[in-house]
């Protein structure tokens, strides 16, 4: 109740300090195509129930009919201005209406589209849907440059698959097990210090991950200092 109750009072706040940078944002998105400056994706949710994930619009219109799940960071669905939006984190500031609507948290893990992993999930990875999704946690920060990461893939949905979702996926199972409201407050902070200061940030997530335990092998791909393993999705403990 403590974590729903902040939920509230911080996403309404952030929307409301934030609504003069939503409205010049919608404004120019609006003057680059004449089209809607929102998206609506759908993505799924607590309980494996399906959810509108509201966004900025950084993409062309109908870019998830053009190409693949994942998003390299040259792929040309992705606007000018959009690039500006991503770089920033500006596109996703809309989910904090989803956060007041009870279908997100501030904190936990990323909601996933069907197509793009869900009906992929092996059964440990379907415990990412026992809790309500979120505008950040571990890997937002771990992958942030996940577009650079697959940029230049042949198949940037398979590069995602055995490059990013399974450690993407192990953080998001260790926060489902080990998550405390005092852990959300440091990973709100590590999220904004990310934009200015990755390193820095993700020395934060280091520090969480050793107090909770993770395996030498996470510990070591969260700190990006080294080219990213190829890897298969967790599979339960046997």
């Amino acid at each position: 109740m403590a974590k729903r109750g902040f939920d509230i009072i911080a996403a309404l706040a952030l929307l409301v300090l934030a609504s003069p940078i939503l409205a010049v944002a919608m404004l120019a998105i609006w003057l680059q195509d004449g089209q809607s400056p929102v998206h609506r994706g759908i993505r799924v949710g607590r309980g494996n129930r399906d959810f509108r994930m509201i966004k900025l619009r950084s993409m062309a219109v109908d870019a998830e009919t053009l190409g693949g799940t994942s998003t390299a960071r040259r792929d040309p669905r992705i606007t000018p201005l959009g690039h500006r939006l991503r770089r920033w984190k500006i596109d996703e500031l809309p989910q904090f209406w989803n956060v007041l609507r009870g279908e997100m948290s501030l904190v936990g893990p990323r909601p996933n589209t069907r197509r793009g992993g869900v009906d992929r999930y092996t059964p440990a990875e379907l415990c990412l849907l026992d809790i309500r999704p979120g505008v950040t946690d571990l890997s937002s920060i771990v992958f942030a440059d996940e577009g650079d990461i697959i940029d230049g893939a042949a198949d940037p949905d398979s590069a995602y698959d055995i490059m990013i979702r399974p450690w993407k996926s192990r953080l998001g199972l260790l926060y489902v097990k080990r998550r405390d409201f005092t852990t959300d407050l440091h990973l709100l902070w590590l999220t904004a210090l990310a934009i200015v200061a990755r390193p820095a940030a993700l020395r934060g997530i280091d520090a969480i991950l050793a107090r909770w335990g993770a395996d030498a092998d996470l510990r070591r791909v969260c700190a990006r200092s080294a080219p990213l393993p190829v890897a298969q999705p967790p599979e339960p403990a046997t």
